[in-house]
């Protein structure tokens, strides 16, 4: 199977995690909201897809072992959850000093 086709599904496997944890970071705190917050939210989302996907690209070609395919799948998938979870972890301290500095 293709890689890139392996990499798409898996991602649109867990793209209704992904939208639930963006979702919740953008809405929270629910203010100040204005497009410099809009835009910032924007980008950190942008750049926790892109780690994402290149985590879980990485994950495909790495993963390696007794598993299989389903191995190299469970790799792939917790890398990827792994790099958009941490892109989160990093920005929600600096955008609380950010929001507090606003304030």
């Amino acid at each position: 199977m293709n890689t890139f086709f392996e990499t798409g599904l898996s991602f649109l496997l867990f793209l209704p995690t992904f939208a639930i944890v963006g979702a919740l970071y953008c809405a929270y705190p629910r203010t100040p909201r204005g497009a410099r917050r809009w835009l910032a939210d924007l980008a950190v989302l942008a750049v926790a897809g892109v780690l994402s996907i290149a985590a879980m690209r990485w994950g495909f070609r790495a993963g390696s072992g007794t598993g299989g395919a389903l191995w190299r799948q469970v790799v792939a998938t917790l890398l990827a959850y792994g790099a958009f979870l941490g892109v989160f972890c990093l920005a929600l301290p600096l955008r609380a000093a950010w929001l507090r500095r606003l304030r």
